[in-house]
């Protein structure tokens, strides 16, 4: 049964709205920026410092080194963990790309392992079977917007395995009462506009408890200059821009009602899509607490599906339609179609339904309407 003609009589629902937010600090974002523009301090400036505190205590860490992107954060946060060229670094085939970039980028060579279905996780059992004398690090990615299995993970690991969790989607999540960016030795995250706390641009930050990574990513992000004029390593140029520190600070403050939010939303999409054949809602681990970064179904002829929400006027996206070893950038990894079968399922069948905090009930309604119409 094909799904009705799109009407423009009916309202389009939005995959993502970044309106909303901003509308709420709009005030105290402008008259932090005036005070930047008034001290002239657009690097490094106190308000860096100062978000990096806030951060810190609200994700529960010792320290917390603002950084120009999340890519950055996975990349420095393994430099520090000392991953020279040779060792291998275990991750999901399942993740954006970025991961896997980073790993790249600092010389080591990615191991891939597949997720598992019901979470779309990284399959820690997997993880571990992929362990050998040259891995000095796994990094699970808390996708969606809840956490991997970290402790049954680290259980498997052999000792001096670090653990750097990818917390770019995870910004608020628990797992069993810790919350994400404390469950391993280091975290990456990322605030990119779209994640659930979004700067204006790009921008990222590295997580740790450790005071001895915390220094190393410190000197990494600012040319390896411990003072000015002084270089003890070679270092990137990855900081924080002070202008990106007032908006994630004024955020920070709004995050845990926004995170409430997203997770009424998702209870609402789980009663709604609970007599609607044909879809499989997500699944959550259990001792996790998600933020819902994203509401991710699964569906047969997804392509189709997808083709008749967006005609309809119902933004839906994919993430991510390709896993790592199928993408061109990383062929010489020479992993071919069915290398991680789990991985590429998910990469046919998911969508990511509309998502954000002022998402209402009734806009929620509409898309589930017209995807079990599409489905039909």
């Amino acid at each position: 049964m094909s799904s009705p003609a799109p009407s423009t009589d009916i309202a389009a629902v939005p995959f993502l709205d970044l309106a909303s937010p901003h509308a709420e600090i709009a005030d105290e974002v402008n008259a932090g920026w005036a005070e930047v523009l008034a001290r002239t301090a657009f690097v490094g400036g106190p308000q860096i410092k100062a978000f990096e505190a806030e951060y810190a205590a609200w994700s529960g860490v010792g320290h917390v080194v603002g950084l120009g992107n999340g890519t950055d954060a996975i990349e420095l946060a393994l430099r520090a963990l000392g991953v020279v060229p040779g060792d291998e670094v275990i991750l999901p085939a399942n993740t954006f790309i970025a991961t896997a970039e980073a790993v790249a980028r600092s010389g080591a060579t990615p191991v891939l392992v597949d997720a598992d279905l019901d979470t779309a996780l990284i399959d820690v059992e997997a993880a571990a079977a992929a362990v050998t004398d040259r891995t000095k690090a796994v990094i699970p990615v808390h996708l969606y917007g809840q956490t991997a299995a970290v402790e049954k993970l680290r259980a498997l690991l052999p000792e001096g395995v670090a653990i750097l969790e990818d917390a770019a989607q995870s910004q608020g999540a628990k797992r069993n009462g810790v919350s994400a960016g404390k469950l391993g030795d280091i975290a990456g995250t990322s605030f990119y506009p779209g994640k659930n706390l979004g700067a204006y641009g790009d921008a990222g930050a590295v997580l740790t408890d450790r005071d001895d990574l915390a220094a190393a990513v410190g000197l990494l992000r600012d040319h390896g200059s411990p003072r000015k004029y002084e270089h003890a390593v070679l270092g990137f140029n990855s900081r924080l821009d002070t202008i990106q520190a007032v908006v994630l600070s004024a955020k920070l403050k709004r995050l845990d009602g926004w995170n409430a939010n997203r997770r009424a939303a998702a209870d609402r999409y789980a009663a709604l899509l609970a007599g609607v054949d044909g879809v499989v809602a997500p699944t959550v681990l259990e001792g996790n607490e998600p933020v819902w970064h994203l509401y991710v179904v699964r569906v047969r002829e997804r392509d189709r599906v997808l083709k008749e929400l967006q005609t309809n006027r119902v933004g839906a996206s994919i993430h991510y339609p390709t896993p790592v070893h199928r993408t061109e950038a990383f062929a010489n990894l020479g992993q071919g179609e069915g290398t991680f079968p789990v991985s590429e399922q998910l990469g046919a069948e998911i969508i990511s339904l509309p998502m954000f905090p002022s998402i209402t009930p009734e806009q929620q309604e509409r898309v589930v309407s017209v995807l079990a119409d599409a489905v039909k």
